[in-house]
């Protein structure tokens, strides 16, 4: 939050304004008669809306409401979803039961809500499997189809073949 986000006090430019806040009677006042309430009740003038006809001022604890915001911010943020991607690497030639092995990591991710990227790399001259590289993601999409959806279909992106599989939302 920048401090200069608001006008505040001395700062304040209109010559009339709508002033709100606790303990203050809703009214136009004019800017030293605003000033003089809030010095007297120790707290700042604070310009709310300046785009307003005469424009907003409220009267509060600028510290205070800056310090809330940030509070406020700082729970919003932390509630925000965090995608965790998971990778799960096969060769064009993994063998049943390596499959399955990563077969049983890949749902594990799934199930804790994390995206799935998985990927079969081609060294050398493997790259002339494409197509068992892309069977076999296709199989890992087709058992894995009751926790996750696949959002990207296998794809070859240099010696990679790539494809995502995101979690279902459980219910």
């Amino acid at each position: 939050m920048k401090e200069d986000q608001h006008k505040i006090n001395k700062r304040i430019t209109a010559l009339e304004l709508r002033l709100v806040g606790d303990n203050v009677e809703v009214g136009v006042y004019s800017l030293s008669q605003a000033l003089a309430i809030a010095r007297e009740q120790e707290v700042d003038l604070v310009e709310i809306s300046p785009n307003a006809v005469p424009p907003v001022c409220k009267v509060m604890d600028y510290k205070k409401f800056l310090y809330e915001q940030k509070k406020r911010d700082k729970v919003i943020k932390s509630k925000a979803t965090k995608v965790v991607v998971k990778e799960i690497r096969f060769g064009p030639q993994t063998d049943d039961h390596d499959y399955a092995f990563k077969k049983k990591h890949a749902e594990k991710f799934l199930k804790e809500g994390a995206k799935l990227k998985a990927f079969v790399f081609f060294k050398g001259r493997s790259i002339i499997y494409q197509e068992q590289g892309q069977i076999l993601l296709l199989r890992l999409a087709q058992d894995l189809e009751d926790l996750g959806k696949v959002e990207q279909m296998p794809k070859l992106e240099g010696k990679r073949m790539i494809m995502f599989i995101s979690p279902k939302k459980v219910k």
